[in-house]
């Protein structure tokens, strides 16, 4: 983990052709398919060895001729499957499609049954695709998935596994998994978000020789710590609790109160120089025998106490009290953050919605951690609608409640009400399990309580969360079994190395 994830341009696939319009005088499709051939040799296992490529009706097709081409002149045992007609071609792919042609190759119509593949190499169809897979397609799709199981290969797919949705991450049918991505020109939002992870594998960007950002302004961007690099400071000597904030968690209700701990066991290992826990089971421990330095209150006195941020949401369930105190929290002049039950009550109550409004006006900001069944109940829709686009499902949460957000979840995806758009690429399946949202919240809140602006917390707070995740995982603690407390050690391990090297 000492290696810092810079943030990278994403690009939906409306903008891509903007940008290849731009660059229509540039060999694009050849540079792609040499770029293909160069990782394709150093993925396949041995010299010579059998490659199998699909090549599909359109450009993703030509990219698979040209890198057909190489990978022959380099002296490997190349099988094209041409799952188009030649007179259909775009003009760059029908060219491929000749020079492969006129170099000695040919288009197979099916797959050979005789060799063990050492690479299979997916060229169907990239990005663009709105349709489900079907016909003799999904039988090939289908078909390389299984290969690439039986022979143990790499399955490397061309900018992007067919059937994946590049922009959204959502599946149109049968799907490519491939162990290994190439994208064209820049990276994808879909790639990253929702089935994305599972299907593409090791994601390399090869750029063509284009600088993207400077011929279209990206989509959206990747989460990495240079977004918020400029709050990575070590904290001076001469400095006291009171210099590193105040940060409150209401919540805790009955049958609850764990997740309010969790959330302030974040906070305070995460650097807030006090934690104080409004619970609103009046049943509750007066004391966390865990963390003793967390100070429990009523949750009355916690809104009057002298807070630097606010976190409203882990445990609290719903009611008539949990509203009134949701209600006097919007009235605070200072970040607030609301996760969890604190969501459903704003999905459900007008009032609510129109303070958190207020706030906007009044220029403090508000933060939403919502997963997806939030989200859809922030939206009035349904969780299926969230997941066919989660950037536009957070998108359209931060305008309606002009609130910085985040929708959690495989690709976690953050939003402002401006409009920019960031996806987050850390974590890993570990995450899922109970308690981790709460520990999310309680990492924001800290980085808040000490100062931080707000978008720069909330992309630092999810970018450390998956980042502590997956420093569990390599050393044994998961993703099986991986628990939201375990989480909060690793978290503050990762922000202080992170501090350390100035990044």
């Amino acid at each position: 983990m000492n290696t810092p994830i810079r943030s990278e341009p994403l690009y939906r696939a409306a903008d891509l052709r903007q940008i290849e319009s731009l660059a229509a005088e540039q060999p694009l499709m050849q540079r792609a398919g040499l770029a293909a051939a160069d990782l394709g040799t150093e993925l396949c296992r041995f010299q010579g060895g059998a490659v199998l490529i699909l090549a599909g009706p359109g450009n993703n097709g030509g990219d698979a001729f040209v890198a057909a081409r190489h990978l022959r002149q380099r002296g490997f045992a190349v099988s094209v499957v041409f799952a188009g007609a030649a007179s259909g071609l775009p003009k760059d792919a029908a060219a491929a499609y000749r020079a492969f042609d006129g170099d000695g190759g040919s288009a197979l119509e099916s797959i050979p049954t005789g060799p063990r593949w050492s690479l299979i190499i997916d060229g169907l169809f990239g990005i663009g695709l709105q349709r489900p897979i079907a016909g003799r397609h999904a039988e090939l799709v289908a078909a390389a998935n299984a290969l690439a199981v039986r022979d143990h290969c790499p399955l490397l797919a061309l900018d992007c596994p067919s059937g994946l949705d590049a922009d959204t991450g959502k599946l149109c049918g049968v799907t490519i998994r491939a162990t290994h991505t190439l994208t064209f020109i820049a990276a994808k939002p879909g790639l990253y978000t929702a089935d994305g992870p599972d299907h593409c594998g090791s994601i390399a960007v090869a750029a063509l020789d284009l600088d993207a950002e400077r011929l279209a302004p990206a989509t959206a961007r990747s989460i990495g710590s240079d977004l918020f690099a400029g709050c990575l400071r070590a904290r001076a000597r001469n400095t006291h609790k009171g210099s590193n904030g105040s940060a409150g968690i209401l919540g805790g209700a009955s049958s609850m109160v764990g997740a309010a701990f969790l959330a302030g066991r974040a906070a305070l290992r995460l650097g807030s120089g006090r934690v104080y826990l409004g619970l609103i089971d009046a049943q509750a421990p007066q004391v966390d025998p865990l963390q003793p330095e967390l100070m429990l209150r009523q949750p009355e006195e916690l809104l009057t106490a002298v807070l630097t941020a606010l976190a409203c949401g882990p445990g609290m369930a719903g009611g008539e009290r949990a509203l009134a105190l949701l209600e006097q929290a919007c009235t605070l002049a200072m970040p607030l953050l609301l996760d969890a039950d604190a969501l459903n009550l704003l999905a459900s109550h007008r009032q609510l919605q129109e303070a958190v409004g207020g706030r906007a006006a009044r220029g403090v900001a508000t933060l939403l951690t919502p997963h997806p069944a939030e989200a859809a109940r922030l939206l009035a829709c349904d969780t299926v609608q969230v997941q066919a686009d989660r950037a536009a499902a957070a998108l359209a949460i931060a305008a309606r409640y002009q609130a910085l957000v985040v929708v959690k979840g495989c690709g976690s995806i953050v939003a402002t009400p401006d409009g920019r758009c960031f996806v987050n690429t850390t974590g890993n399946p570990g995450l899922a399990s109970a308690g981790t949202g709460d520990v999310l919240s309680g990492l924001i809140v800290a980085l808040l309580a000490q100062g931080w602006p707000a978008l720069e917390a909330l992309l630092a707070g999810v970018h450390l969360h998956g980042t502590a995740a997956d420093a569990c995982v390599a050393t044994g603690q998961g993703p099986v079994g991986l628990t939201a407390g375990e989480i909060i050690d690793s978290a503050r391990s990762c922000l202080n190395r992170w501090i350390a090297h100035g990044r």
